[in-house]
């Protein structure tokens, strides 16, 4: 029989939920190991390595978005693809400022193929953040024109890539993927204890990027019943501003929830989600929270545009507060409404974005890079 096919995947870790970079890397990591691939899991941060396939690596940095990597990080990485003998490299992008650009240089000397998930959020309008989207993609993409596969979420996305001179040839489109399985609608206790006839939802962080004070002020400007509530799961640096300005029975702030049954339960307690942000690439708590079953309400930005279109209400950003309350009226007032779109929002999860099927996707990439390396249970 051939031996397992052995990728290192440099990704992140955290003790922090409802961030997508992490989940990204601890869905796919776990995914790929329950299908018989032998992962070597390099992240920075505290979290110390409980296992012989996982290895912390130090940082001058606290943040796993914003890493500045030890200059001894390239010896340890190329030590570890040496003595590991992995047949193939996986980097979740951005890594390290150290690391990100001097990569396929390094696994190419070593004569190993490496595969790039490019999460950087981009805009396409005319405005500040397509205009930091727009910096931020040039300055990658002759790094990405040198990775033997670059994957990305959309074929908007992939358009911007082509455009910056990344080989059409080079790019796979594979989604952001969710365990339709593990978030799906079902039973919760969330309502009961928040005594609310009907849930408006946030998941995600609380920095200014994301609009969450707009949403707030939208929610208090809908002449909703009193037992209508907004929950905001999350944290970040607006959180504990808007907690104190906004904070109330009717808008409840619950900081991070970190255990993910409780992270299923909110979601499934949710009537309507509604991500506001600026700027995205594609949002895992949205397709987490469309798998649950909830209405959803998404800004038309990055690929959650995308991703909504006839399965929830996609609002522009140029309009946010007008378009917003009309959203949230429409959703409070019609239940009928409502629970359709949570229905085809679950039913678009399900075809679109299964962390199954994409996993499947991610499997043939790999296969295509290294053929001659181990077979990996499908």
């Amino acid at each position: 029989m051939n031996e397992p096919l052995r990728v290192a995947w440099l990704g992140h870790q955290s003790g922090r939920a409802g961030d997508g970079l992490l989940t990204y890397s601890r869905e796919t990591v776990a995914g790929l190991r329950t299908r018989g691939v032998k992962v070597f899991f390099v992240h920075h941060g505290a979290l110390a390595a409980v296992t012989d396939d996982t290895q912390t690596l130090r940082s001058l940095t606290g943040s796993h978005r914003y890493i500045i990597s030890s200059p001894r990080t390239k010896r340890t990485i190329t030590d570890l693809l040496r003595r590991e003998q992995v047949d193939l490299v996986h980097v979740s992008l951005s890594f390290s400022t150290l690391i990100d650009f001097g990569l396929p240089e390094l696994c190419h000397e070593l004569g190993l193929p490496v595969v790039a998930t490019f999460h950087v959020p981009y805009d396409s309008r005319f405005g500040l953040w397509q205009g930091i989207s727009t910096a931020v993609y040039r300055l990658y993409a002759q790094s990405l024109a040198s990775f033997d596969r670059v994957i990305i979420f959309s074929e908007q996305q992939k358009g911007l890539l082509e455009h910056y001179g990344v080989p059409a040839e080079n790019v796979a489109v594979i989604p952001n993927g969710v365990d339709v399985d593990k978030y799906a609608p079902g039973p919760s206790d969330v309502k009961p204890k928040l005594h609310a006839s009907a849930l408006v939802g946030y998941l995600g962080r609380v920095d200014p990027e994301k609009n969450v004070d707009i949403l707030i002020r939208a929610f208090q400007d809908v002449d909703a019943p009193e037992d209508v509530k907004l929950v905001i799961v999350g944290s970040g640096s607006e959180k504990r501003r808007l907690d104190r300005r906004y904070g109330s029975p009717r808008v409840v702030f619950t900081g991070q929830v970190i255990d993910e049954t409780d992270r299923i339960a909110m979601l499934r307690a949710m009537d309507i989600f509604v991500l506001p942000s600026m700027v995205e690439g594609l949002s895992l708590s949205l397709l987490e929270a469309m798998a649950c079953g909830a209405a959803p309400i998404a800004t038309d930005v990055g690929s959650d545009g995308e991703a909504l279109r006839g399965a929830g209400i996609v609002v522009d950003t140029k309009d946010l507060d007008g378009q917003l309350r009309l959203a949230l009226r429409t959703l409070i007032e019609f239940p009928d409404f409502r629970a359709e779109l949570g229905h085809r929002a679950r039913a678009r999860a399900v075809e679109r974005y299964s962390l199954s099927d994409n996993l499947d996707r991610l499997l043939s990439v790999y296969r295509e890079l290294r053929p001659a390396a181990g077979a990996a249970a499908s």
